[in-house]
């Protein structure tokens, strides 16, 4: 679902965009509940204007028109303002003024914490529970990210799914028959693909261990490691959870085997993550981690490269087979004009498996619920296909929503920085340390 870096949720915001007092202040009028019940859909002959925001722009703004289009065509006297180019910052704006879109679109699922706890989005349940909308057609990695504490305040609108490219050209030159399956294998197959030029520099990367350079991200990486963000309490659990020490030993060992010097020097000539000259792209990084939006980059931009996609690797066989997930969220704002009109929209583009079959052709996602998995009408490819597959494991994960929204990736992010430069003396501590900043944060965020 990220066509260009503008379009990466996995990116990190040190500020929060919700003001919780500021939204609510502005947000008194209209409500998806209530004593009246939700509203409901305008009748037939009720002639409506719905605004739909989006980040959405140029061809995949045209995208998302033609599954509008479909809907007018179904509701003759539902006319639909499609505006592209809306961040969550413009919408948070928009509901603060009183005067928001009716349907919100949003990239960014780490703010779902704080549009449920502020109440900057409405509450679905009442619409679901009326219209029976079958949450159990939807993974459970993704219904926890579309709500918090039990807030259901949005649903999902395609998914992105995080799962292993590998150079089979080169896997072959390296005596490798099969991508690995376990991050022990990852990490033998990432020496064994390495190759060195003979002043010790880094010609070809079997795999890149550097912490937050293209997609390897904590939340993506501690999934291959069964490592758990919070306890039963909802605490930080990082320095309590074996998976987290077992991911940051496992990336400092392949640190080490090229050396942070090495490695730095090589990624820096490295091309853009969203640009032709991608390291993976260029043939010189074997194995990587990335979504299934980059089968298209690679037709796009590299059609002669030949490659193959896997899920992830696990540190323990019985966890394989998933995969991270994150993906676009669709709800209504607060003060929303119509509220009802904007239900029966997003129920149709998050239900409806020939809506989400082709927004998931058009874009290159994943589609969001089991049953539009496995409709004869997607054609995404064979090497489409694991990222379809980990969607339907019952091993897909994402990282839990927070009133801190992606602060806490970012302090472990920092922190894994630090540490795969050598500047933390303990990890155990360091752990420890992080889960106190976390919660630290939680606390001043409530």
């Amino acid at each position: 679902m990220r066509t260009r870096p503008g379009r990466s949720r996995l990116r990190f915001r040190s500020a929060l965009i919700v003001t919780t007092a500021g939204v609510l202040a502005a947000a008194c009028t209209a409500g998806g509940g209530g004593a009246s019940g939700p509203a409901a859909a305008p009748g037939a002959d009720q002639a409506v204007t719905v605004q739909v925001w989006s980040n959405f722009s140029d061809r995949e703004l045209g995208i998302v028109k033609e599954a509008l289009d479909k809907y007018h065509g179904k509701h003759t006297n539902i006319t639909i303002d499609n505006q592209g180019s809306q961040d969550d910052d413009k919408i948070t704006q928009s509901i603060r003024s009183g005067n928001p879109p009716d349907v919100a679109i949003s990239f960014t699922t780490d703010n779902i914490g704080q549009f449920a706890s502020s109440g900057a989005w409405q509450d679905l349940k009442p619409y679901i529970e009326r219209d029976k909308y079958d949450l159990d057609d939807i993974p459970k990695a993704v219904l926890d990210y579309t709500e918090f504490n039990g807030n259901r305040v949005a649903l999902p609108m395609l998914a992105d799914v995080y799962g292993l490219y590998y150079n089979k050209d080169l896997l072959t030159a390296a005596g490798l028959s099969a991508p690995p399956k376990t991050t022990a294998e990852l990490l033998d197959y990432a020496k064994k693909l390495t190759v060195k030029n003979p002043d010790g520099s880094i010609q070809v990367a079997g795999f890149l261990p550097q912490m937050g350079f293209y997609a390897f991200k904590p939340q993506i990486v501690g999934t291959m490691f069964n490592a758990q963000w919070v306890d039963k309490d909802g605490k930080s659990s990082l320095g309590k959870d074996q998976g987290w020490k077992d991911m940051f030993t496992w990336q400092k060992e392949l640190v080490d085997f090229y050396g942070w010097d090495n490695l730095q020097k090589f990624t820096a000539g490295l091309g853009q993550e969203y640009s032709a000259d991608n390291g993976f792209h260029a043939g010189k990084v074997a194995m990587a981690i990335d979504g299934e939006y980059r089968t298209a980059f690679l037709a796009d931009q590299t059609p002669g490269l030949n490659y193959g996609t896997a899920t992830l690797p696990t540190s323990k066989p019985e966890n394989h087979g998933g995969g991270y997930t994150t993906g676009t969220i669709i709800g209504i704002p607060k003060g929303a004009k119509n509220p009802g009109a904007a239900w029966d929209l997003i129920k149709y583009l998050t239900s409806d498996t020939d809506a989400l079959v082709g927004l998931a052709n058009g874009l290159h996602n994943v589609p969001s619920t089991k049953t539009s998995l496995s409709s004869p009408d997607l054609k995404l490819g064979d090497n489409f296909k694991p990222f379809l597959d980990a969607f339907a494991n019952k091993n897909l994960t994402s990282n839990p929503a927070s009133t801190i929204g992606d602060q806490y990736l970012k302090i472990v992010s920092d922190f894994g920085v630090s540490w795969q430069t050598g500047t933390v003396p303990d990890l155990g501590k360091g752990l420890a340390d992080l889960d106190k900043q976390i919660d630290d944060a939680k606390a001043l965020g409530k």
